[in-house]
């Protein structure tokens, strides 16, 4: 059986959008050659942020995170910020941004929802002066790693016995990205950047479910162990 739908879309409409499509196609067309010319007969070496590296995704970064064994990986970070019990209560999508331009308007966000924080913990790549003098103004104990070498006084307060327990905590976080890749995040099929947004926060919510089903089972468990057994006779 074969069936024909008539389309309520006018033609026109129809014709204009695919148009549109072509001609967008057409502009990262010029962009390459334009590319290509700058680089292969003028020398230049053209910055990541010129580059277009998909052009279903052009909002696709070039990723080097200098792990081993990962040279460079293609797509958009998310930081997230993660409590003592295992929820993420705040995230961010760099669409442009890298770790240590979201760190303070993260933690000011973080301060504003809850107000009894007592500690925040970073890696090395949201570490600048300014942000742990912005950020020590907010928390009372900051926990961020410098980078390179150390002066006198940086290092006797990264070497102190807190500081280190601290930040071992920090270690939980990779737990939750880890986490965030078995629930909707190990592939986004959303092609736009709406929708890959849409994708972060839903597999985030769905990993915080996950974390109060953990929670509550073992919470039950934990009941039901304290509760006497009765003897049958």
């Amino acid at each position: 059986m074969i069936l024909k739908i008539q389309s309520t879309v006018p033609p026109s409409v129809i014709l204009l959008a695919r148009i549109l499509e072509i001609d967008s196609y057409m502009n990262h067309v010029n962009h390459h050659i334009s590319l290509i010319d700058r680089r292969v007969f003028k020398g230049e070496e053209i910055p990541h942020n010129e580059k277009i590296f998909s052009i279903f995704q052009p909002h696709t970064r070039w990723i080097s995170k200098g792990k081993a064994g990962v040279a460079v990986e293609f797509g958009l970070p998310v930081t997230i910020s993660k409590d003592q019990h295992g929820y993420i209560l705040a995230y961010k999508v760099m669409e442009t941004e890298s770790d240590v331009d979201v760190a303070v308007p993260l933690v000011v966000e973080l301060t504003k929802n809850y107000k009894t924080i007592q500690s925040v913990s970073f890696d090395k790549g949201y570490w600048s002066k300014p942000n742990n003098i912005a950020i020590k103004a907010l928390v009372e104990k900051v926990i961020m790693p410098k980078k390179g070498r150390l002066n006198k006084e940086e290092s006797e307060e990264q070497s102190t016995k807190e500081f280190k327990d601290l930040r071992q905590h920090h270690s939980s976080v990779e737990s939750s990205i880890n986490g965030l890749n078995h629930t909707g995040l190990d592939k986004c099929y959303d092609h736009v950047i709406e929708g890959y947004k849409r994708c972060v926060a839903l597999s985030i919510l769905a990993r915080n479910i996950h974390t109060l089903g953990v929670a509550i089972i073992a919470k039950e468990e934990k009941q039901h162990k304290r509760k006497p057994h009765k003897k049958v006779a």
